[in-house]
């Protein structure tokens, strides 16, 4: 079997976790890849033994669909120029990281290209390949429908650079939380409105932050969907100390699903409480889907395209317009 080639745009953090997938996968080799900052391309050259450039431009300009099957781009989300754009005109398949950008102009477009050309694509909102994931999509129609569910994301702030200007993070719900946001809508469909307030003034630029920090402390949604379902939202990078658990806690008329994030699933009721633990890498699993896409030319096992991913992004944004404005956004 040939070997499906992929390079890769950006080399940081999470790209760190593709690289680990790929690299289990017989059919996957990495020959190409671009980075900026010379340790962290150097390291993931020396340990995937990939031709290696400075800029995603360089990379476009010495590699084509001749030599890659597919690109895998994780980078900041202010940093998306024609990463996407160049691929698309290329004809290579791409499985980007969240979120895909902080400007829906660029995004809408991106979209409508993408649905134009027919490109297989994915994106990292890794959560909808959980086993816990598919165990709670299973056990909804089971039950009466209706009530509150509570979402949260809580802790400190991520140490990378761009995380703590909202102008280049968009803030912790865009940033983070927005994988949340995802499993509301793959579990309960599109919103229906959402109201949103934010607050500043815990963290001390200068003191327990950078300088530059301007992002929101916390926030709460309160976004509302179809069969008389309300979810609020909680995003917080103030909390130094104890953390509460972050997830889903779903309350129906005759269970409480409590999905603990990325750990584990309880789900009660008056007469049992069953406790499973995560059994799968989803992180492997979504790129095996993205890869069996491309191998295969059939996306139907790609959880989230860039068309659909693109909605919990506005979903996203619409929540931080509500927290500028004060005023409900419907969608």
């Amino acid at each position: 079997m040939e070997k499906i080639r992929v390079g890769l745009i950006g080399c940081g953090g999470r790209q760190g976790a593709h690289i680990d997938a790929l690299m289990k996968m017989d059919d996957v080799a990495i020959v190409a890849l671009a980075e900026p900052v010379d340790e962290r391309r150097e390291a993931a050259a020396k340990k995937t033994g990939a031709r290696a450039y400075k800029t995603h431009k360089e990379l476009y300009d010495n590699e084509n669909k001749g030599t890659l099957d597919a690109l895998f781009i994780s980078i900041e989300p202010t940093a998306h120029t024609d990463t996407e754009t160049r691929a698309i005109d290329m004809g290579i398949p791409f499985m980007v990281e969240k979120p895909m950008t902080l400007d829906l102009e660029q995004a809408d477009m991106i979209a409508r290209r993408v649905k134009e050309t027919g490109l297989i694509t994915a994106v990292g909102f890794q959560d909808r390949y959980l086993d816990l994931m598919d165990m709670i999509k299973d056990e909804l129609p089971k039950h009466p429908k209706g009530g509150l569910v509570n979402g949260a994301w809580i802790g400190g702030i991520p140490g990378v650079w761009w995380w703590q200007k909202r102008s280049t993070c968009g803030g912790q719900l865009v940033e983070q939380n927005i994988h949340l946001a995802d499993g509301l809508r793959y579990l309960f469909g599109e919103p229906l409105s959402v109201y949103a307030v934010s607050s500043r003034g815990i963290v001390k630029p200068g003191v327990n932050a950078s300088p530059e920090y301007d992002t929101d402390d916390y926030s709460v949604c309160i976004y509302r969907f179809k069969d008389n379902v309300t979810a609020t939202l909680e995003s917080a990078c103030y909390v130094a100390g104890a953390r509460p658990n972050s997830g889903l806690v779903i309350k129906l008329r005759d269970m409480v699903i409590d999905y603990r994030l990325r750990n584990n699933l309880i789900m009660s009721t008056d007469r049992s409480t069953t406790d499973v633990r995560r059994g799968n890498d989803q992180t492997y699993d979504l790129d095996v889907a993205f890869i069996r896409a491309v191998r295969t030319g059939d996306p139907s096992g790609i959880r989230s395209p860039y068309d659909d991913a693109l909605k919990t992004l506005k979903m996203t944004f619409a929540a931080n317009e509500s927290m500028e404005t004060g005023k409900v956004i419907h969608f």
